[in-house]
């Protein structure tokens, strides 16, 4: 089911349409039949486009991230999560009376009189929402086939297959990140990547992860180039004095990227010198990048977030035009401590996307950057006592073009 404001850049309805379709037999969430999507990648064009990925590591709580907000439907959602079936917050339901600032208003009604909010740690994402600049998707998971409740309790996985390891944190996290469980090597934001290289000036700097090593940014072709929170990763003996002698650092820098006759050292003179290259590349763009908007402090994800704006706006001297990122903030595995640790998290969700689309905007790019979540899986409606376990489908959301 889709929850979303009208469609006006491509980008959006590229990330709606992958979530319905299929590949190698698992319709996971943004799969890559791309062939289907190809006007949303226009890898061919002369302007700049951007997919940031915003994982939520643990698995995100979804019932108490978007939530129903009409009587009979928050009802239902509160005697599920322990709240009995009135307006008052019990178990770990949210109260009904403070989800009202954060009430979703969608240009077009939804049918039944249906209506959502967002946790109400979310104020900015809801204000982009209602400003027709941010979207729902709701109920986003792997799936092989449509099941009834009934098939998927059946035994039968040959009549009704089910997704491989379900509910596993790693094989899942892959899952959403590649369409295969732990072990797959190529994701689908590497293989977008692989279609954007050769519109790209410097095909390194393609697909970028400011949160370390993740198979969502491997390709075929395309090499995820890791950056800090600061910036480009030094090889520190090439760049400072060793021993405080520039001498050594030359000798140093000369000696681990001369040419050999053995084939693997000439690789590891190869990549050390491309790294070097990329490093100086990388610090020259960002300090020509200079942002007025103000990103939240003592928030992981917004550190993550301020970077990738920056290099968006080194874009040229990146001689980038299609570009894939990928950020990430975890903690959200709450099987425990749900109703007093997940607003910390949303607060920080939606104060760095928030912060990350205004930043676009003074780029000029909000239109052509689009930044959006997932996560391990959903957890259960219905409460353990303390928090949610592991479940299936989630609702996830969209920011920017």
């Amino acid at each position: 089911m889709q929850f979303i404001q009208p469609e006006l850049h491509s980008r959006r309805a590229f990330l709606r349409r992958s979530a319905q379709l299929g590949i190698a037999g698992t319709a996971l969430p943004f799969a890559l039949n791309l062939a289907a999507v190809g006007e949303a990648a226009a890898f061919t064009a002369t302007d700049y486009k951007a997919l940031v990925c915003v994982f939520l590591y643990g698995g995100n709580d979804y019932g108490n991230t978007v939530i129903t907000y009409d009587d009979d439907s928050y009802n239902k959602y509160s005697t599920i999560r322990g709240g009995g079936g009135g307006q008052s917050a019990g178990g770990i339901a949210l109260a009904k009376s403070a989800l009202t600032p954060t009430l979703l208003a969608p240009t077009t009604p939804l049918a039944g009189g249906r209506q959502y909010a967002l946790h109400p740690s979310m104020t900015g994402m809801t204000d982009l929402f209602n400003t027709g600049k941010a979207a729902v998707q709701l109920n986003v998971g792997p799936l092989v086939v449509p099941l009834t409740r009934a098939q998927y309790s059946n035994s039968n996985r040959t009549l009704y297959p089910l997704p491989p390891k379900l509910f596993s944190h790693n094989d899942q996290q892959s899952v959403w990140q590649s369409s295969s469980p732990e072990g797959s090597t190529v994701g689908w934001g590497g293989n977008l990547g692989d279609l954007a290289l050769s519109s790209n000036g410097t095909s390194l700097f393609t697909c970028i992860s400011v949160t370390g090593n993740a198979v969502f940014l491997s390709g075929d072709s395309a090499l995820q180039y890791q950056v800090s929170t600061s910036g480009a990763i030094p090889i520190n003996g090439v760049k400072n004095n060793v021993y405080g002698s520039t001498a050594v650092r030359s000798a140093l820098t000369s000696l681990i990227q001369q040419s050999s006759g053995q084939a693997l050292e000439n690789e590891y003179n190869r990549v050390t010198a491309r790294a070097v290259g990329a490093e100086a590349t990388i610090t020259s763009g960002l300090a020509g990048v200079n942002l007025t908007t103000a990103f939240p402090t003592n928030n992981p994800l917004a550190d993550q977030l301020k970077m990738v704006a920056r290099l968006i706006g080194a874009r040229t001297t990146l001689g980038s035009k299609r570009q894939v990122f990928m950020v990430s903030l975890g903690g959200f595995d709450l099987h425990d401590n749900l109703v007093s640790q997940q607003p910390i998290l949303m607060q920080r969700v939606s104060e760095a996307m928030t912060a990350f689309y205004n930043a676009t905007a003074e780029l000029g790019l909000a239109d052509k950057v689009t930044a959006f979540t997932a996560s391990d899986f959903g957890r259960t409606l219905s409460s353990n006592g303390d928090g949610s376990d592991h479940g299936w489908g989630s609702h996830h959301l969209m920011v920017g073009g």
